[in-house]
């Protein structure tokens, strides 16, 4: 990738993440997601060269949205993370699932993860086994 290619990319990540970010305050993950889904995939276009293309974009993606968002001094956590890939992604036409699990032993955690045809692309941190809900 150029470096004029990943300046647009990281823009891209900054710009969604501002949206993702003022969505949560106004609703619901559901509603949230459903905008996300509901906007159109113009942008980048949809990737047509096959499963293992669009798994290698999504890795890529998923990489550069973690390295982003990691220099940024707010709350950049796995829910954050993983609303700003669903959008690269649905942008994109790659299908992905937002995955939310919680454990409540020895105290109530939550995460957030995305997977591609159940395949996670951002970690699913010890949480795959207490999968919660999959939007």
């Amino acid at each position: 990738m150029s470096a004029p290619q990943k300046l647009a990319l990281a823009s891209e990540i900054l710009i969604v993440y501002a949206r993702v970010r003022l969505w949560m305050r106004r609703g619901d993950i559901r509603a949230v997601v459903a905008s996300i889904r509901t906007r159109p995939s113009s942008g980048a276009g949809p990737v047509d060269a096959g499963l293992l293309d669009d798994w290698l974009t999504a890795m890529r993606l998923a990489n550069a949205v973690t390295r982003t968002l990691r220099l940024l001094p707010t709350d950049t956590r796995c829910l954050a993370q993983s609303l700003v890939l669903l959008w690269l992604l649905y942008r994109r036409a790659i299908s992905s699932t937002l995955v939310i699990g919680a454990h409540t032993r020895p105290q109530f955690e939550a995460h957030a993860w995305i997977e591609h045809r159940g395949r996670p692309l951002l970690t699913p941190a010890g949480f795959s086994d207490d999968r919660l809900v999959e939007i």
